[in-house]
């Protein structure tokens, strides 16, 4: 996760895993697995049977597939000729492979691997494992439930876990009785024997491994059919099927959205989402099985926020939308991961905002994606979108903002440049060339190049393979005939330190105040000119009108002080006043200028009252904040801060109006949480009046703004609070609601309930999924809880390693507890640290940990005094 500087540079940096890795052979291949599987709920172990047809396409005596925690109890080979059993069968731990070696060459055609196993159902997360919830009757109901991707489906079934090796499915899996028991496909035969059930389902297309899954536990479910006769269910632990009505929605509007968009129907007869009480990711798109974590998908009317909502509509339309990107046309290796999740993360949003079009979601994906792509994106630990990958160890670490986030940003500004026809009759044509199949970038490429007629390879091919972006530093020239805009591309680098010549092709597209026609432009060099059409001499100009283009834009001194007065009285759109400010604040955040011209800026905005330029100036507030958090100047920020926002909050109010809007609900709660982490005593005195009625049961707290309300009462310190949370949380069993609190929990000026929350996290009552969120909380308080919390790290470290291992968790770890930091002395001691202790699948999370902090360190030296100055010359 630096392509620009040496070749060996780019092997040491991308190498992540000094571990040996080969592919399967694939002189052997399967087409088909008959699986059988009987989890046991109570020993937490689970039987397999499987009977995997193979094609056998040269003369070999080995049989190689993968395997992982599997004990294999019995092997045969069997065809029309003979049935062989083999001489040998090794397993290797440290490559997760099986080896069956037979006497003899194996005949060339059709057989079958027969294999009898057993194994564990873990508590990691991942492949085949446990989980459980308490029902509103106090009995715990335990579940059987997988996550295979990327290479876990080796932990429940052996198997060619590869995503090329695609094959059909067979599942019948054995349960209690009571048990709702579930699969890709439709149940075709259920049988009872005794106390036991064997429920067969149909044949699955032919899919790869990651997307095959199984459930077994107690359930209820809602649901429905859409208007191409798909059957939708939602599922949801017993006693809260209400709460998947909305997801359920979501799903019916959004199959035939799909359908139509892809030319394609959906492929598969039924849809199940389901709620997972303990889950990694935010959700998984098995297909026909979509599992989620219960905060993607269950709404309660009552308590759950729009914010909430929001979110279980954008999951639901990301998973859906694998089910035909992704899983009918599949990636032919990990190197190519960002064609699922960059497609998926940039088509949710079209998904939502067809089916909620007042919830201006495009804006605010300029904050959710957008940002973060651009962020990490800058930094030398970062990676092009096209990173190789070998070893199962490094996959999981490309499942980052660059997969997703730049890479959904790639796709935006492709879909903007080509049109949004040509791009969607790309897409059908890509889906129906390669269904069923694996395919690479730069099949998608040729065939949005023939739909569009442009050079998409040419241009798009210096987005993926290469990393960063540019920044384009722009000024005008200006005489009685033209207009003329001057532009010089560089690499944007979080240090400010440019030493790369590369060039990217970049579609440019500038608007100005006598022309806001858009006109576009490519630049093809690192500088040119363009002459701009309807522009008059002093007009401001815009450049990459609502945030398109991915680019920072560095204006000069002239073309910035044009803008001002147009974000003033909001002349320009709330997408343009937000990236004005996005982009200053990047630029002083790498020392391209001064955070004193970025504050200057900040004070344009006294008029904002859009929720989507206010949340992105309150965002950028708060890693000021925390960055100058142990410095006599916090106070001054906390001034500014509450300068900017406390006039609005009347306006906007602390209850719901009829007239409000999806985003005016987001606002307020902004509003609210942001002044009270700035001490406004209105505020405060309010979220205390709020808290306790709402802990009397006297008047409950609106779901919209609970989470800031709780987080304001717990910045007093007061124990009482504390332990008034604490009961929230053990009462309720809505894990959003449990969410609130727990996230919250840290937040405090009080070491001793910091510390009892990083324990508290660390208890059986957190779930562990839930434990590194719960920690940051603790680390997001201020310097002293950053300390605290890197120590109890260290302590803990081998629990932490034991527990999440090898899985995204791990990641999260590290990122929330090392990542903020703002001196050189801690950078040393996390170096240190990691030096002296492995961190599995981590590595490059670790890399950009440290390469944060010593971005932080040098801002705070290079700005710490001109920041101090201008508050002072500024009257604050």
């Amino acid at each position: 996760y630096n392509e620009y500087k040496s070749y060996l540079r780019l092997a040491r940096t991308f190498s992540m895993s000094s571990k040996p890795f080969e592919h399967l052979p694939s002189s052997v291949v399967p087409v088909n697995y008959v699986l059988r599987l009987h989890p046991d709920l109570d020993k937490y172990t689970f039987a397999g049977r499987e009977s995997i047809e193979v094609n056998i396409k040269e003369n070999v005596n080995v049989i190689k597939m993968n395997s992982a925690e599997i004990e294999v109890q019995s092997a045969k080979f069997v065809s029309d000729a003979a049935e062989v059993k083999p001489t040998s069968v090794d397993t290797n731990a440290e490559m997760e492979t099986l080896t069956l070696t037979f006497p003899q060459n194996l005949p060339i055609g059709t057989g079958n691997v027969v294999l009898e196993f057993t194994g564990v159902l873990n508590d990691k997360l991942r492949g085949f494992y446990r989980s459980a919830y308490t029902d509103s009757n106090g009995d715990k109901k335990k579940i059987a439930v997988t996550q295979f991707e990327s290479t876990d489906a080796r932990r429940a079934f052996p198997c060619w876990d590869e995503p090329s090796f695609k094959a059909t499915f067979d599942v019948t899996l054995v349960s209690d009785t009571t048990s709702v028991a579930l699969s890709n496909m439709p149940v075709i035969n259920e049988e009872v024997k005794g106390e036991l059930k064997e429920t067969t389902y149909d044949r699955t297309p032919i899919m790869s491994t990651y997307l095959v899954a199984f459930v077994v536990g107690e359930f209820d479910y809602v649901e429905a059919t859409d208007v191409n006769g798909v059957l939708v269910r939602v599922y949801t632990p017993l006693g809260k099927k209400e709460q998947g009505k909305f997801a359920l929605d979501v799903a019916v509007k959004t199959l035939p959205f799909y359908s139509d968009y892809f030319e394609i129907k959906f492929p598969l007869p039924k849809l199940d989402l389901i709620a997972i009480p303990d889950f990694a990711a935010g959700a998984m798109e098995n297909w026909g099985l979509v599992t989620y974590r219960e905060t993607a998908l269950l709404v309660d009317p009552q308590n759950t926020s729009s914010n909430t909502k929001q979110w279980v509509a954008l999951v639901v339309g990301h998973e859906l939308a694998h089910m035909w990107f992704g899983n009918l046309v599949t990636m032919k290796w990990w190197t190519h991961l960002w064609l699922n999740e960059g497609f998926a993360s940039w088509i949710e949003y079209l998904c939502v905002d067809h089916c909620f079009p007042d919830w201006n979601i495009w804006i605010q994906y300029i904050n959710m994606d957008f940002k973060r792509a651009l962020q990490l994106d800058a930094l030398d630990t970062s990676h092009p979108i096209e990173v190789p990958v070998k070893h199962p160890e490094e996959i999981d670490e490309i499942f980052d903002a660059i997969s997703y986030c730049k890479g959904n940003s790639v796709i935006r500004m492709l879909h903007n440049w080509l049109g949004p026809e040509p791009f969607r009759q790309g897409l059908a044509h890509y889906l129906n060339k390669h269904q069923y199949k694996n395919a690479v970038t730069e099949q998608l490429w040729e065939s949005l190049e023939q739909t569009s007629q442009k050079p998409v390879n040419k241009v798009m091919s210096t987005w993926t393979s290469k990393m960063g972006y540019p920044m384009l530093s722009v000024s005008v020239t200006e005489n009685a005939n033209a207009v003329t805009l001057q532009v010089k591309q560089q690499k944007f680098c979080a240090n400010g330190d440019n030493k790369s010549d590369f060039e990217w092709m970049v579609p440019i597209t500038v608007i100005t105040q006598s022309n806001k026609t858009p006109q576009t432009f490519l630049l093809d060099k690192r500088e040119d000119s363009f002459v701009l059409e309807g522009c008059a001499a002093g007009d401001w100009i815009k450049v990459n009108p609502e945030q398109i283009g991915l680019f920072r834009v560095q204006y000069n001194q002239d073309l910035l002080s044009r803008l001002l007065p147009a974000i003033k009285n909001r002349t320009l759109s709330a997408a343009d006043r937000l990236g004005i400010q996005e982009d200053l604040f990047a630029l002083a955040k790498a020392g391209y200028c001064g955070t004193s011209d970025l504050l200057t800026l900040m004070e344009a905005y006294e008029n904002e009252r859009e929720y989507v330029v206010l949340n992105s100036i309150n965002i950028n507030f708060g890693e000021l904040v925390s960055l100058y958090s142990h410095l006599p100047c916090i106070t001054q920020f906390k001034a500014m801060r509450r300068k900017i926002f406390s006039k609005i909050l009347p306006d906007v109010g602390w209850e719901k109006k009829d007239t409000d809007g999806h985003t005016d609900a987001l606002l307020r709660n902004m509003l609210i949480g942001t002044l009270g982490k700035s001490e406004d005593k209105q505020v405060l005195d309010k979220c205390n009046e709020l808290f306790n009625d709402h802990v009397k049961g006297t008047k409950l707290i609106p779901a919209d703004i609970r989470s800031s309300v709780y987080l304001t009462v717990r910045q007093s310190g007061l124990v009482e609070d504390y332990n008034k949370l604490l009961e929230l949380f053990e009462k309720t069993d809505l894990h959003e609601e449990r969410d609130r609190v727990q996230r919250i929990l840290g937040n405090g000026p009080n070491s001793d309930l910091r510390i009892r929350t990083l324990e508290f996290a660390m208890g059986e009552k957190v779930r562990s999924n839930d434990t590194p969120f719960v920690m940051a909380s603790c680390a997001s308080s201020g310097c002293d809880g950053r300390n605290e919390t890197w120590e109890f790290v260290k302590k803990n470290y081998n629990t932490f390693l034991e527990r999440y291992s090898g899985g995204f968790m791990f990641q999260r770890l590290i990122q929330v507890t090392c990542a903020d930091f703002t001196s050189m002395d801690k950078y040393e001691d996390v170096e240190k640290f990691f030096n002296e202790n492995k961190a599995p699948s981590a590595e490059r999370a670790v890399k950009q940990s440290l390469e944060n902090v010593k971005l932080r360190a040098a801002w705070l030296k290079r700005d710490g005094e001109s920041v101090a100055q201008w508050f002072k010359d500024n009257g604050y």
